[in-house]
């Protein structure tokens, strides 16, 4: 996905809760907090730890590992625009 893009549709699911999907596969789930036109922050889910994929989670997250795109901040985990392949809202319910 084209990071402009991204960011336009970054800002139009501003405060809403989505699923994003990263170059390395990696898939984040929590609400937008904030967009700039380098990072999108989300807020990991509580209930599901924010990651599909087994990551430490909670608020604030449990990694931030240079060269992946991520960062922590008080805004939740910090996804770089040119890493996102894909973004959805995400549904009520995974199964």
């Amino acid at each position: 996905m084209n990071p402009n893009d991204a960011y336009n549709l970054c800002c139009n699911y501003h405060g809403k809760r989505v699923r994003i999907t990263d170059r390395s596969g990696r898939i984040h789930v929590g609400e937008i907090t904030m967009v700039d036109r380098k990072n999108v922050w989300i807020l990991p889910d509580r209930r599901y730890r924010g990651y599909g994929l087994g990551f430490g989670g909670g608020f604030g997250g449990g990694f931030g590992r240079p060269g992946f795109g991520f960062r922590r901040s008080g805004f939740g985990i910090g996804i770089a625009l040119g890493t996102i392949i894909g973004i959805a809202i995400a549904p009520l319910i995974f199964f």
